[in-house]
């Protein structure tokens, strides 16, 4: 599954590159180094469960897309309190990414993560890829994922 996921995400990396390419003027020049460190800011922001932290790598107008039907999450104050939910039940995170494309202001990641439910002791399992647009801050200005779940 991990190998099919990481060939979608290839492709659609290429794809939406060549789609968004490098708009905004006010857009910070994304390379793997940068998405790199943003990432490894992500995962700590997750391991420890710390809203605060996570919403602290948005813009304060960033759009959070956990999931291409879902509304999205508009603003830092929604993408913390996303995360004070979301990551509540969780423990034993454990996060891994690897970048797989940049291109002006746009990054692709594929990820993973591995984490126990306390209410139920059950092991959860993520697959995902990040599509990822920055500001010139450095701060994530839109976050589109697709994740699939399974045994962990």
């Amino acid at each position: 599954m991990a190998e099919n996921l990481r060939r979608i995400a290839f492709g659609t990396a290429i794809a939406v590159l060549a789609l968004v390419g490098a708009r905004g003027a006010a857009a910070q020049t994304v390379t793997t180094a940068t998405l790199q460190s943003w990432l490894s800011r992500y995962e700590q922001a997750w391991e420890t469960r710390r809203a605060s932290a996570a919403a602290a790598l948005f813009s304060e107008d960033a759009v959070y897309r956990e999931a291409p039907f879902e509304k999205p999450m508009q603003g830092r104050s929604a993408i913390s309190e996303y995360w004070s939910t979301v990551t509540a039940d969780q423990r034993d995170i454990d996060f891994r990414y690897e970048v797989i494309a940049v291109n002006g202001s746009t990054g692709v990641a594929h990820w993973s993560a591995v984490f126990k439910l306390e209410s139920t002791g059950e092991r959860v399992g993520l697959d995902g890829v990040f599509v990822l647009s920055f500001n010139a801050a450095g701060q994530c200005t839109v976050l589109r994922e697709w994740w699939q779940a399974g045994a962990g």
